[in-house]
C-alpha cells in the first residue's frame, strides 16, 4: 500500500468514527451541522477541490462534480427540513471514497504484480579491472565489451557467452519455470537470473537495445494504446455525464413547476429535488470509466505473466476478434536449425562441394548459409571469394579464385541456364553450379518445433477457424510440414513480396470470419506482421525488425503460447462485456427507480459505489490466467 493510500484509509477511518459518533449524539441545533461537516470536509475535501478546479479549467462536468452537487444539496434539504440528519450527504461522500480508494488499491496490486514480474532491470554490470569486479551502470557498457556475471545476479545486456556454463532462471521473461542450460557460444538475453556458475559474456547490443529494455518499454506503453471498447466509454461519459446532470436538474424543477402552474397544487420542490440528487449519485459512470482500463491493463499484466507481450489493450481486443492464423515456417513452426543431411549427384568430392557452397554463401546470415558453413567445418578463406551477388528468393552467384558458382534453387538455375535435378528425398534442396554447369545438390532439413502440432491443435480449439502457413520453401517441403502439423492451407517458394501480397488477399477474403493474425519471426516477416491485422514475433530468437513491426511478442518462440494469448484475450473482453452490461443495467434500473421516488440515497450509494467495486473485483480476475 502506497503511502497516498495509507493516507486516505485513515482520512476514512477518522471520518467513519466522527460520522458514528456525531450521528448517535444529542447536539442539535447549528452546532450539529457543524460536527457533521467536520466528517465531511475530512474525508472529501479533496473531490471539492476537484470539482472546483475542472469548473475553472472548463472541464466541469465528471464524477467530482455529480458527488459535490448530491452531497451539498442532501446537506441544503435537511437544513430547509430542520430535520438536522446530515447522515446521508456525508455518507455519499464517505462511500464514494471509499469506492475511490479500493479502486486505487486494486490498481496497485495490478501494477505491483506486473511490476513484480517485469522486476528484471538489472542495477549494475560486473567488468573485470585488474583481476577485480567493477560494477559499473549497464548504460555505458560498449558492444563487445566483456561482463561477468555472478550467481544469482541479473544478466543486464544480451550477448554470446565466452566462458563458464551455468543454468538460467528465465521465469520473468517467459513464464516458464524450467531453467535453461547455457555454456560458451551460446546467446543469452538480458533479464535472465544466473542461477549457478559464473559467466562472462561478450555483449551484442547496448543496454537500451537489449531485450531487458524492450520487454520494460514495452509493459509501460502498452496503457497509452486504447482499445475500442476503452475509446467508446471515454466518449460516454463525456457526452453522459453532461446529459445526467442537466436530467436531475429538469428532475427537480419541471415536476414541481407541473404541480404548481398546470395541476394549480402544492409544488413538492424537497421530494423532487431530493430524487434529483439520488438521480446524481446512481448516474456516476465510475464504475465503467474505472472497471474497463483496469480489465485490459490486468489483461495485459496475466499475459505477460505466461511471457506474452502485448502492446497494448487495442491488440489484446483484435487478438480476441482473430479467426484466422497465417504462419510463417522457418522459425516459427520449425526450429530454424538447418543441418546438410546429404549430398546426391556430386561430380565433385563431397567436401570440395560443401567448401564451394560454403564460400560462396558466406556473407549472407541466413540459416541455409549458416548449415552450409557448418557442414564444411573449416574456417573461410574470404581473399579467394569475389563479386558475390545475392539474387532474392533464387541464391547467390560467387566468383571463387577462377570459377562461377551459381548455389540455389530450381529458379536460380534456370537463371544461369542450367538444368537441375531433382530430389525425391524431403528437404530444402540447394543446387550447385560451377562455370554453368550442374555439378550436384545439397539436401538441407529443418525440424519441425516440439510443440508445433499440439500448438495447431490448441488453436482451433480455441477458435480458430482456419490457418495458412506460407514459406520461400520448396512445395514438397511445404506441404510435407503442412501435413505433419495440420495445416488447412499452405502457399510454397514466396519471396517476401508475395507473402504480403498472399496475406492481404486473406484479409479480403476472410472479412465475414473476423481479423487475421500472422505469426512469423524473421527480419523478412516485418513488413507482413506490419500488414496483418494483429502480429504475433517470437521474442527469444525473433529478428529485432519482426518485434518492434508486431503487436504481440511471445519471449520463448513456444507456438503453444499463441493459444494461450486468444484465450487470455477473450476472457479479458467477456469480462469487459460482464461490466459494462451489469454496470449499465443496474444504473438504468435504479435510476428509473429514483426517478419515480422509489429508490433513496443509499440504494444511489450502493448503484455508484458498490457497483463500481464488484465491477473492480470482477476485473481484478483478468489477472488470473495462468491455468487457461
Amino acid at each position: 500500500m502506497t503511502a497516498k493510500q495509507k493516507k486516505m484509509l485513515f482520512r476514512i477511518l477518522i471520518a467513519s468514527v466522527l460520522l458514528i459518533a456525531v450521528a448517535f449524539s444529542p447536539v442539535t441545533g447549528p452546532l450539529r451541522l457543524v460536527l457533521f461537516l467536520i466528517p465531511y470536509f475530512i474525508v472529501g475535501y479533496d473531490i471539492l477541490l476537484k470539482a472546483a478546479k475542472g469548473i475553472s479549467n472548463g472541464r466541469i462536468f465528471d464524477e467530482n462534480l455529480l458527488m459535490t452537487v448530491a452531497t451539498i444539496g442532501a446537506i441544503a434539504i435537511a437544513l430547509y427540513d430542520n430535520t438536522g440528519d446530515y447522515t446521508e450527504a456525508v455518507a455519499v461522500m464517505l462511500f464514494y471514497q471509499i469506492g475511490e480508494w479500493f479502486q486505487a488499491y486494486a490498481v496497485g496490486r495490478s501494477r505491483k504484480n506486473i511490476s513484480q514480474l517485469m522486476d528484471i532491470r538489472p542495477d549494475y554490470a560486473n567488468i573485470e579491472k585488474d583481476g577485480k569486479l567493477e560494477q559499473v551502470d549497464p548504460d555505458e557498457i560498449e558492444i563487445g565489451s566483456v561482463i561477468v556475471v555472478q550467481p544469482g545476479e541479473k544478466v543486464p545486456i544480451d550477448g554470446v557467452v565466452v566462458e563458464g556454463e551455468s543454468t538460467l532462471n528465465t521465469s520473468a521473461l517467459t513464464g516458464e519455470s524450467l531453467p535453461r542450460n547455457v555454456s560458451v557460444n551460446n546467446e543469452i538475453i538480458s533479464g535472465c537470473i544466473n542461477l549457478s556458475g559464473l559467466l562472462k559474456i561478450r555483449t551484442t547490443k547496448l543496454f537500451g537495445e537489449s531485450t531487458v529494455s524492450q520487454i520494460l518499454e514495452l509493459v509501460e506503453n502498452a496503457s497509452s494504446r486504447k482499445s475500442r471498447s476503452e475509446a467508446f466509454i471515454s466518449r460516454f461519459a463525456r457526452v453522459y455525464t453532461p446529459i445526467v446532470f442537466f436530467g436531475a436538474l429538469a428532475l427537480a424543477t419541471i415536476p414541481p413547476l407541473v404541480q404548481l402552474f398546470l395541476l394549480n397544487t402544492d409544488a413538492q420542490w424537497n421530494d423532487w429535488i431530493y430524487r434529483a440528487l439520488v438521480f446524481l449519485v446512481i448516474s456516476c459512470p465510475c464504475a465503467l470509466v474505472i472497471s474497463i482500463p483496469l480489465s485490459f491493463f490486468a489483461g495485459i499484466g496475466g499475459a505477460s505473466n505466461q511471457g506474452i507481450l502485448v502492446k497494448g489493450s487495442n491488440y489484446l481486443e483484435a487478438l480476441s476478434e482473430t479467426k484466422v492464423l497465417v504462419f510463417d515456417k522457418t522459425g516459427t513452426l520449425t526450429e530454424g536449425v538447418f543441418e546438410v543431411i546429404g549430398v546426391h549427384h556430386n561430380k565433385l568430392e563431397e567436401k570440395k562441394l560443401l567448401e564451394l557452397a560454403a564460400m560462396a554463401e558466406s556473407a549472407s546470415s541466413h540459416p541455409i548459409s549458416v548449415s552450409l558453413q557448418k557442414a564444411y567445418g573449416l574456417p573461410i578463406n574470404r581473399s579467394r571469394i569475389r563479386d558475390i551477388h545475392e539474387i532474392s528468393g533464387q541464391g547467390v552467384i560467387a566468383q571463387i579464385d577462377d570459377l562461377k558458382i551459381a548455389v540455389g534453387n530450381d529458379k536460380l538455375m534456370k537463371t544461369v541456364g542450367v538444368t537441375p535435378i531433382a530430389c525425391r528425398s524431403v528437404g530444402t534442396i540447394v543446387h550447385v553450379a560451377i562455370n554453368r554447369e550442374y555439378h550436384g545438390h545439397i539436401l538441407i532439413a529443418d525440424r519441425i518445433k516440439a510443440n508445433a502440432k499440439a500448438a495447431i491443435a490448441a488453436i482451433k480449439k480455441a477458435g480458430i477457424q482456419k490457418n495458412v502457413m506460407l514459406t520461400g520453401d520448396s512445395r514438397k517441403v511445404a506441404e510435407h510440414v503442412a501435413n505433419e502439423l495440420g495445416i488447412d492451407e499452405v502457399h510454397s517458394e514466396l519471396l517476401p513480396a508475395d507473402k504480403v501480397r498472399i496475406v492481404e488477399d486473406l484479409i479480403q477474403n476472410n472479412k465475414t470470419r473476423g481479423k487475421l493474425g500472422f505469426v512469423g519471426d524473421g527480419i523478412n516477416d516485418a513488413p507482413v506482421l506490419s500488414r496483418a491485422d494483429i502480429g504475433i514475433a517470437m521474442g527469444a530468437m525473433g529478428s529485432d525488425a519482426a518485434i518492434e513491426a508486431a503487436d504481440v511478442v511471445l519471449m520463448d518462440d513456444d507456438p503453444l503460447k499463441i493459444a494461450k494469448g486468444i484465450k487470455i484475450s477473450r476472457k479479458c473482453l467477456a469480462i469487459v462485456k460482464e461490466n459494462i452490461w451489469f454496470a449499465i443495467g443496474i444504473k438504468v434500473l435504479c435510476l428509473l427507480l429514483g426517478a419515480i421516488g422509489l429508490a433513496n440515497m443509499w440504494m444511489a450509494i450502493f448503484a455508484d459505489v458498490g457497483v463500481m467495486i464488484l465491477a473492480v473485483l470482477n476485473a481484478i480476475r483478468a489477472l488470473f490466467v495462468k491455468n487457461l
